[in-house]
């Protein structure tokens, strides 16, 4: 969680940068901005990243 961004709070992700395949598909459906990357998370993680979700909108009124 970044509390200091400029725009507000941010979650920050980790991952795997996507293929060039999966980019281009991801692309047909949200073109990303110049500042933009696709990635590829786990299923693993799925948990976890809910749990820094709930967290963060928790927070979000203290923020």
């Amino acid at each position: 969680m970044d509390t200091d961004a400029a725009q507000g709070p941010e979650l920050v992700l980790q991952g795997k940068f996507a293929d060039a395949d999966t980019q281009a598909a991801c692309s047909q459906d949200s073109p990303p901005a110049d500042d933009e990357g696709v990635i590829r998370i786990p299923i693993r993680m799925v948990d976890q990243i809910r749990r820094a979700c709930d967290a963060a909108e928790a927070a979000g009124t203290q923020l």
